[in-house]
């Protein structure tokens, strides 16, 4: 009775690890800062005005580009965010499970999820991208290296358009100290500017991390 019992209670926990395993991925963008961090780099950033938003042009921004093989942008940040992802031969995602933390919606099919811009292309061009070449502006909008690429509910990503941090947030609120942190890394490191309006709600949201 005993070794039986030993057997079910086996069971039971490796049903459990494989429920755990078997569950979507969250979506996690590399490299996204401390709270501490991210504090000292909105604390430098510098706050100007938005301008030239009537020059803004999605095509000045060329993406997706090819990342390896026959995957491009999009299809490499499918690979990264979800769950047992399976992709055809041309690099397209044909399964697989994602989780959109911005919402908290599971995913089952790629054509629910777009790949969000954490600071939307309009938004950084306002903030300085204007001035910027068209190659830098292509290494911006296919950056894998900070995080500033996420895969989210595509309805969710058109609603938020190229809003900034003071007129749109994630619905879960308990992501909106990451989000914080990626928006605050990826202004950082690219330089860009940002409005006190924007700047205040990130620190109210920065306030929220633990």
């Amino acid at each position: 009775m005993r070794t039986v019992t030993r057997l079910l209670a086996t069971l039971a926990t490796a049903a459990i690890a494989a429920g755990l395993l078997a569950s979507p991925a969250q979506a996690t963008p590399p490299n996204i800062p401390t709270k501490a961090t991210a504090q000292t780099e909105l604390n430098s950033l510098t706050v100007a005005a938005e301008a030239n938003a009537s020059t803004y042009d999605r095509d000045l921004f060329p993406h997706w580009i090819t990342i390896s093989g026959t995957c491009n942008t999009r299809e490499t940040v499918l690979k990264r965010d979800g769950s047992n992802v399976v992709v055809s031969s041309a690099c397209a995602a044909t399964s697989g499970s994602w989780f959109s933390p911005y919402d908290g919606a599971t995913w089952t099919a790629a054509s629910d999820l777009d790949i969000d811009h954490v600071v939307p292309l309009a938004e950084a061009w306002r903030s300085g991208a204007s001035a910027w070449t068209t190659a830098k502006r292509q290494s911006f909008a296919n950056d894998l290296t900070r995080p500033q690429l996420i895969a989210v509910t595509d309805n969710v990503n058109q609603s938020k358009s190229d809003q900034d941090p003071s007129t749109w947030q994630p619905s879960v609120t308990s992501y909106r100290c990451t989000y914080a942190r990626m928006w605050i890394a990826v202004k950082y490191y690219w330089a860009l500017t940002l409005q006190s309006t924007e700047k205040t709600a990130l620190q109210t949201m920065l306030n929220t991390c633990s």
